[in-house]
């Protein structure tokens, strides 16, 4: 039996596979693009504020993408003489907490892990999580340096870049096209403005509470809470654990209140100050949210979690733009209803 192939199909499968293996090599690049787009949309409002005072673009452009480098910077050196030993602590007794939590495992669970030993079960489990850890952040702060350099450039030429791209697009989609960006525009503002004011929200809350409270280390742990409080429910979540380590060692009754103030802040942002602070532009459920996240960071570590939230709430934009035909008027109306009673009972 004789099996012919035409050309074109033989064209179809090469060249698919090579766009597979592009994809391969290049995604870290497709992800620094996608991290500079956010923060050129984010900032542009600032620069175009700048132009109207009479800067030229690319002026107000370097003020902008400089000044945000010297508020971090700033911030790096305020922090530097003081980080160190609360972090060297923050260690101390994590690693003193995980040893007393492994020796009361059961023997069975040791038995199941393969461990009788509670210091090779914290070694052989958490130290190469915390590994991964310390070298998914290390790689999301590169990403994110080198990403602050092409933000410039999109700040400077992104207008142009804009209509260069759009010209590949058909007359017949470009309306399309524009209301889209523009939707997206508004909804990636919306999430990195709003994500960094509940960050400082949070820094505020965890340095004023723990210091109250006679916490040690607590500016690190104002630090780590604002840092781990840019991803949105879980993040918070995971900085209450070294919080509650060091309330132990003032007391158990200290411990419980700071567990108390977290989830209780926590509560508070994810119900009051979030849709305060988001208003309408970015209205996603905590479901929404979770598997957002967990996409994001399968598909692309620290930096894919971050950036799959903002593409996740650009879906209803999509949805009435792009797909109203296929899905029908009463989809789309029935999803918006929903997507606004969320927004109004939060």
């Amino acid at each position: 039996m004789k099996i012919e192939l035409p050309w074109r199909t033989i064209f179809n499968v090469l060249a698919t596979g090579a766009l597979v293996w592009v994809w391969l090599k290049t995604w870290e690049i497709v992800l620094l693009v996608v991290l500079a787009v956010l923060l050129a949309v984010t900032l542009d409002p600032l620069v175009h504020r700048l132009e109207r005072r009479g800067l030229p673009r690319w002026g107000a452009s370097t003020v902008v993408v400089f000044t945000v480098v010297a508020a971090l910077v700033l911030f790096g050196v305020f922090t530097a003489t003081t980080l160190p030993a609360q972090g060297h602590l923050v260690a101390t007794r994590m690693l003193e907490a995980e040893r007393d939590l492994a020796s009361h495992i059961p023997t069975v669970v040791r038995e199941a892990v393969g461990s009788e030993n509670p210091a090779e079960l914290v070694q052989s489990y958490i130290g190469p999580w915390t590994l991964r850890l310390v070298s998914a952040t290390a790689s999301a702060l590169l990403l994110i340096a080198l990403a602050l350099i092409l933000t410039l450039y999109l700040l400077i030429e992104g207008r142009r870049t804009y209509r260069w791209v759009l010209a590949f697009v058909p007359v017949t989609h470009r309306l399309k096209v524009n209301q889209t960006a523009i939707e997206a525009q508004r909804v990636i503002f919306g999430y990195v403005a709003g994500n960094v004011a509940t960050s400082i929200f949070a820094m505020l809350f965890v340095l004023i509470s723990m210091s109250l409270l006679n916490v040690p280390a607590a500016l690190l742990l104002a630090v780590l809470a604002g840092l781990c409080d840019f991803v949105p429910v879980l993040g918070f979540i995971a900085s209450a654990i070294p919080a509650v380590v060091l309330g132990l060692a003032v007391s158990q009754v200290v411990a419980l209140t700071v567990l108390g103030l977290y989830v209780a802040y926590h509560t508070l942002e994810n119900y009051l100050i979030a849709p305060w602070v988001y208003g309408d532009r970015l209205r996603l459920s905590n479901v929404a949210v979770v598997l957002a996240f967990a996409v994001g960071a399968s598909l692309a570590g620290v930096v894919g979690a971050l950036i799959a939230l903002p593409i996740a709430a650009a879906y209803p934009a999509i949805e009435r733009i792009w797909l109203r035909d296929r899905l029908g008027d009463r989809v789309v109306k029935e999803h918006a209803e929903l997507q606004t009673a969320s927004g109004s009972q939060s």
